[in-house]
This record gives structure tokens, C-alpha cells and sequence, in this order.
């Protein structure tokens, strides 16, 4: 960074200690549940009647614990199987 020479040596560096520090993000507060696919590893799952859809990769699905259409979906298939962590 050049250095303006109106601007004091001190709020120069300042400025350089500001964009030096590392940018910490907040811990996501919903814990996601896992599932584990027992036939593929990567696939789309297509919930009816709504339509939506699950990505499944590395054999797993995840999704949030208010989900409770997805949560039905995965729990009543015995393709899936919860994962404890």
C-alpha cells in the first residue's frame, strides 16, 4: 500500500492491522441430522408431494432437525439409516 504523505505513519498502520486480522464467522446454531444412504452414494431424492429435493453425497444426506417432511421421508425408507456423531 502506498503511503500518502498527508497521512500519519501511525493510521497508516492501523489500516494495515485492520486488514490483516483473520474474519471469524458465528457457529451455525441448528445441528443438522445425518443420514446414510445404503444403496448409492450420490444421488437426488425427490420428496413427494412437494417436490423438493435432498442432495445425497458421500452416502450421506443432512437435514435440518424442523424438517419434519424430510425427516419422514428419510425414516420411512429403509434405504436410509440415521448416523450418530
Amino acid at each position: 500500500m502506498a503511503k500518502n504523505l498527508d497521512t500519519p505513519a501511525s493510521e497508516v498502520q492501523s489500516q494495515n492491522d485492520v486488514a490483516a486480522r483473520p474474519l471469524t464467522l458465528a457457529a451455525p446454531t441448528t445441528q443438522l441430522l445425518k443420514f446414510r444412504d445404503k444403496v448409492y452414494t450420490s444421488r437426488t431424492l425427490i420428496i413427494p408431494p412437494s417436490n423438493r429435493t435432498l442432495l445425497v453425497a458421500k452416502a450421506q444426506v443432512e437435514v435440518a432437525p424442523a424438517d419434519a417432511e424430510a425427516l419422514a421421508f428419510l425414516k420411512a425408507s429403509a434405504e436410509f439409516e440415521p448416523l450418530k456423531e
